[in-house]
């Protein structure tokens, strides 16, 4: 009778953790090549300017319909306006004006979509005083 009723609970088991795993799985993906992007050290009143690079990993087309910035410091210059379809490649470019800045800057970049899992990028950079000439 154990070991029936241990059967029993192993299969349960299993078929939730399955379902669970099946259930993820299951619409847009976006996996980024790299999250993150540290410009450096760079000087005040410079604009800089990066591409992230992303792959929909899921089983459905992505739809990319908005990027949100934290400020008028940080401009999306171009992202996917078609559907991405599954196994297929993108990228979201960013620009960053440091005017008016200074010190360690951290901007994050929330990408709005039906992509079944968090899509936000970040990049880093400190702004350096610019010297009067």
């Amino acid at each position: 009778m154990k070991k029936f009723l241990s059967c029993i609970i192993l299969v349960l088991v299993s078929t939730i953790v399955f379902a669970q795993t099946v259930s993820k799985q299951n619409g847009p993906v976006i996996t980024w090549d790299k999250i993150t992007h540290d410009f450096g050290k760079i000087t005040q009143g410079e604009v800089v300017e990066h591409t992230f690079y992303f792959t929909n990993t899921g089983n459905e087309p992505l739809i990319i319909t908005d990027v949100k910035v934290s400020c008028g410091c940080t401009t999306p210059k171009g992202w996917p306006k078609d559907p991405v379809m599954p196994g297929g490649k993108g990228e979201l470019t960013v620009a960053f004006n440091s005017t008016g800045k200074i010190g360690m800057q951290n901007k994050p970049i929330t990408i709005v979509s039906n992509s079944v899992n968090d899509a936000r990028v970040t990049f880093l950079t400190e702004v350096l005083e610019r010297k009067p000439q």
